[in-house]
């Protein structure tokens, strides 16, 4: 390491999301994934960047569940708290 700079450990986030955001024009879903650990906080940010998101399916993104399906909202069927 230079200058004694410490490097930074990455931690992977505690979810990952495929969210829908419209359809495009052949009729298909279209949709983006992101990876974050505060629910409540990731759908304010869905709200601002994507307003007319659909739906999100949220899933673990570490430990012994990951991949498997931690819970799915809608804009009228929001999480209530930060975590699943």
């Amino acid at each position: 390491m230079m200058n004694g700079a410490k490097k930074k450990i990455k931690v992977p986030k505690r979810y990952a999301a495929i969210i829908k955001i419209g359809n495009n024009p052949d009729g298909s879903a279209r949709c983006l994934k992101y990876r974050f650990n505060d629910l409540i906080k990731f759908t304010k940010f869905l709200d601002e960047k994507w307003s007319e998101w659909l739906w999100h399916n949220v899933y673990y993104n570490k430990g012994e569940n990951k991949g498997k399906q931690a819970g799915n909202f809608t804009k009228h069927k929001r999480p209530v708290t930060n975590r699943i």
